[in-house]
């Protein structure tokens, strides 16, 4: 019989998880977070400043909930969607730094403490690459994509599920990528990220299921950010070429797929849901 330490059935592994949050109130049918929109909820975003991140933050805002903000040094552009939520009559906290320090983390979670926020919905969402063959890849490069594409996701999951426990809900979502699924050639480093990411999601959605908190990601393909801005006129049409629908996505589409996720019923957990265009 293997150790407590590893263990290798559902039985066992649901027993450990049992232990492990023991005297966490039961989840009740009244108690389930049903995402009816009567109850104000709260979301943190990160990578809020721009792109994919700002048109979720708008959403979310439009959609009744609160927003933690997050970003790692666009101030002054995260200060800017700020006022856009609060237009839409969302309670608003930014905050600024990099996530994928724990102490950096710490600091965030005290903040949100300081001011009567806490998580309903994590949004793992900031994203980067490096556009490169491996070989020319610097390990300074490949920790710099797994530390602001992955590493934030795994420290706020820490802080954030021992909050949606106590309350006997929650939700954690992050960004993937078509990448993460076929691959990209020249993006390794940013492929291997969105490949781990899904990983993580289907594995800890097993872990949470019974605890009423759902972990899913969206995968979107190419979408209309900065983060694809370099390939030019050429390769914007060599896209639209590929693509079954004739176009690039807007970051207000994945947007949308988020915010289905966010309120999407408790079944629905451990998904990858692409947004593509019929591109892969």
């Amino acid at each position: 019989m293997e150790s407590r330490e590893n263990p290798s059935t559902f039985p066992e592994r649901l027993s450990i998880m049992k232990e492990e949050f023991a005297g966490v109130p039961a989840v009740t049918g009244a108690s389930l977070w049903k995402g009816s929109g009567r109850m104000k909820k709260t979301v943190l975003i990160t990578g809020a400043s721009r792109g994919i991140g700002r048109a979720t933050a708008l959403r979310f805002a439009q959609g009744g909930y609160d927003l933690i903000l997050a970003c790692r040094e666009q101030k002054a552009k995260l200060a800017e969607v700020r006022a856009e939520a609060e237009a839409r009559g969302a309670r608003c906290l930014t905050f600024a730094g990099d996530l994928s320090r724990q102490g950096t983390v710490d600091r965030l979670w005290d903040k949100l403490e300081a001011e009567g926020f806490s998580v309903d919905v994590l949004l793992s969402n900031a994203g980067t690459t490096v556009t490169n063959v491996l070989q020319n890849l610097t390990p300074e490069d490949w920790q710099r994509v797994m530390d602001t594409n992955l590493t934030p996701l795994f420290l706020l999951s820490r802080r954030a599920i021992p909050e949606m426990l106590k309350k006997g809900h929650g939700k954690i979502l992050a960004t993937s990528s078509v990448y993460g699924i076929v691959g990209g050639a020249c993006e390794v480093a940013y492929s291997a990220s969105k490949g781990a990411i899904n990983g993580f999601v289907r594995a800890l959605s097993k872990e949470l299921a019974p605890s009423n908190i759902q972990v899913n990601a969206v995968a979107p393909g190419a979408i209309d950010t900065e983060l694809i801005a370099g390939i030019g006129e050429d390769g914007y049409a060599r896209l639209d070429e590929e693509i079954p629908a004739g176009r690039l996505g807007r970051p207000e589409e994945v947007a949308e797929a988020f915010f289905f996720l966010a309120e999407a019923p408790a079944y629905v957990t451990g998904q990858i849901l692409t947004v593509d265009g019929g591109w892969m």
